[in-house]
């Protein structure tokens, strides 16, 4: 019987690197343009800060979390989300000081979910962190960063952006009255789990998936009409910035994110192409939560961008497969293949990329392995070219060839880079 991977995680195979490298390598390339610089957390934390970071009573916290014991008997489990394990690290390092303090990250994250497209139990997302900007500028200018990176991927022509004010402290006390009181006379319309949900957090009802929570949710009194004036004034400030930066955007009163710690300003970036998950960006404002984990009050905006279904976009794009690059050395017998690695490592000191076919064969074969490894050139090594101490170069991309001495190899392939 044969071992295959847990259920909800997958390997991600050499042929999909090339999407995963270009995903990661444009988003540190835009994230430095805006002045973030890269953390890197533990994937396992105390299960406490994501109770007290998330909320005791988030389905990711009863629900979804992988959480165990060790051997000193301490709770721990894999993270989750990644904005916790910054905030605990912010804290714990003192950098109050450092204000303001801009980060991003990426990696793996853990939620016992049920495994669907673009969803699965190991995921994993990239984002950044702005701590210490309290107005609505700092939201702004984070919403062009995820517009200008999904642009920079070409990705952006299915997507919208939605944003929401959840209001403060102050201001969603009495909505969330009012709120209770509208859902309480219609509880009958209402799924098990909005019910449950009612007496804890009603908001969370609003972001319920289920078609009768959704028409109830849809009648439902707005947080907007609530805000008090310093909330109202941030996101009516904050539609100015995306009108005069002309960023497309539409305001969802639907839209509360799946996370207690969010305040003021919530927003997404949704997709028409990829079904049921159609959110590919997520975050918003949290400016009490650096306080509520014993720190000093520190206001903080974020964001998360799940890598899983950006890749799926770009393979919606043809980009999967990546384009042709590198050198493939083939060698035709034992003499030309020991004389191959002696060459091959010459090139290599001199700063070219060599790869070496390693299973031989005929050379029908090897061009076929070249072509699957989408070499952009290749170095045929045979008895003739090996008496005259040469190489035929061919072009895969254009089909192009000639004899190269092995003297001139590293000048010609320095010249196609």
């Amino acid at each position: 019987m044969t071992i295959t991977t847990v259920r909800g995680v997958r390997d991600i195979l050499p042929e999909e690197s090339p999407t995963w490298q270009l995903l990661e390598e444009s988003a540190r390339q835009i994230f430095a343009a805006y002045g973030y610089r890269e953390i890197r957390t533990p994937l396992f934390e105390k299960t406490e800060l994501f109770a007290r970071a998330v909320g005791a009573t988030s389905d990711i916290v009863e629900k979804e979390m992988y959480t165990f014991n060790d051997r000193g008997g301490d709770s721990l489990s894999l993270r989750p989300e990644g904005t916790a394990s910054v905030v605990r690290s912010f804290i714990e390092n003192n950098l109050q000081r450092a204000l303001p303090w801009a980060v991003y990250y990426m990696g793996p994250m853990f939620r016992y979910e049920r495994p669907q497209k673009g969803r699965f139990r190991q995921f994993h997302q990239m984002g950044c962190e702005l701590f210490g900007a309290e107005g609505p500028l700092a939201d702004a200018e984070m919403m062009a960063m995820i517009v200008r990176l999904l642009r920079r991927l070409q990705i952006d022509d299915a997507l919208t952006l939605e944003i929401n004010s959840l209001g403060c402290a102050s201001c969603r006390g009495p909505y969330r009255e009012r709120l209770f009181a509208f859902l309480q006379e219609r509880q009958a319309q209402l799924c098990g789990n909005c019910i449950q949900r009612l007496q804890r957090n009603p908001l969370r009802i609003l972001d319920c998936k289920g078609e009768g929570c959704r028409g109830v949710a849809r009648q439902a009194p707005a947080m907007q009409e609530s805000l008090c004036p310093p909330c109202a004034d941030h996101f009516c400030g904050l539609q100015e910035l995306l009108n005069g930066m002309e960023l497309p955007y539409m305001v969802n009163p639907l839209l509360v994110r799946g996370l207690d710690y969010y305040t003021r300003t919530a927003f997404e970036v949704t997709t028409t192409a990829l079904g049921a998950q159609n959110a590919v960006a997520a975050g918003g404002r949290y400016d009490g939560l650096v306080a509520e984990m014993g720190g000093q009050a520190v206001p903080a905006i974020g964001f998360a961008m799940g890598m899983e279904r950006l890749a799926l976009l770009l393979e919606g794009k043809g980009l999967r497969n990546g384009s042709r690059s590198g050198c493939y050395l083939l060698a035709v017998g034992a003499e030309a293949g020991r004389q191959a690695l002696f060459l091959a490592e010459q090139w290599r000191s001199a700063g070219v990329a060599v790869q070496m076919d390693w299973l031989g064969g005929s050379l029908k074969a090897q061009l076929r392995r070249a072509d699957r490894a989408l070499a952009a050139q290749v170095l045929i090594l045979g008895e003739q070219e090996l008496a005259e101490q040469s190489v035929l170069f061919k072009d895969l991309r254009d089909g192009g060839q000639r004899l190269i001495h092995w003297g001139q190899v590293v000048e010609s392939l320095r010249a196609l880079s």
